[in-house]
């Protein structure tokens, strides 16, 4: 079967709500990653050990299974105890946990880059430690992990594809449900690569705005 990318435009309509899905998936899960991910470098870091104890449970559990199968577990697995969630917010929670503990160590090692004396100063200034963390040391750590954050965002927009196996209409199913009506794998894939290329184009983009504004007020 020869090429043929003049059938593509027939089905825009269905590529662009598919994009659109993608576009809401990955920055609510970006979202919720990074606040996750800060939640859970902190609570590394806590005084009690409880906190510390769990917070290190959970993210060696889910940094030793795969996103594919959290994504069942979390969809499928929790209608058991009473959980039916739709198969956009499982697959939100999904990335936003996995990705989440891959950015609490990159935070946490961002908190360890920290000067000392920052914190020190702040504590003399009668700033309470939780304060401490939250307007001192944390918002200079997230300056200086800015860029290894930026790989994780997007790692994030290309493994968002995998959503699409609990029926999620994102980019990639679109062009598979364009494939089944027109039996041409190669122009649809190229077309959805070609939008996931634009998409992380802007998203490099919108890191390196945030990087260059953070600097100015650091």
């Amino acid at each position: 079967m020869s090429l043929d990318f003049s059938i593509v435009p027939s089905f825009l309509d269905m590529l662009f709500e598919g994009a659109m899905w993608t576009f809401f998936l990955t920055v609510l899960s970006i979202i919720f990653s990074l606040i996750f991910g800060t939640f859970f470098a902190i609570m590394q870091l806590s005084r009690y050990r409880l906190f510390k104890f769990f917070t290190r449970f959970f993210v060696w559990i889910f940094m030793g299974t795969p996103l594919l199968l959290q994504v069942y577990l979390i969809y499928f697995g929790l209608v058991q105890i009473g959980l039916n969630l739709n198969a956009f917010t499982a697959g939100v929670i999904a990335l936003s946990l996995h990705f989440s503990v891959y950015n609490s160590d990159i935070i946490r090692s961002g908190i360890f880059a920290v000067d000392k004396g920052h914190f020190e100063a702040s504590r003399s200034l009668g700033l309470s430690h939780s304060q401490t963390m939250r307007k001192v040391v944390v918002p200079q750590a997230l300056h200086m992990v800015m860029p290894a954050l930026g790989n994780m965002m997007i790692a994030l927009l290309k493994e968002s594809s995998l959503i699409s196996i609990i029926g999620v209409m994102e980019l990639t199913l679109s062009a598979q449900r364009a494939i089944s009506e027109t039996f041409h794998p190669f122009e649809f894939y190229v077309t959805a690569a070609a939008i996931y290329y634009i998409f992380n184009l802007m998203l490099e983009w919108a890191i390196k705005n945030v990087e260059a504004r953070s600097a100015k007020y650091r």
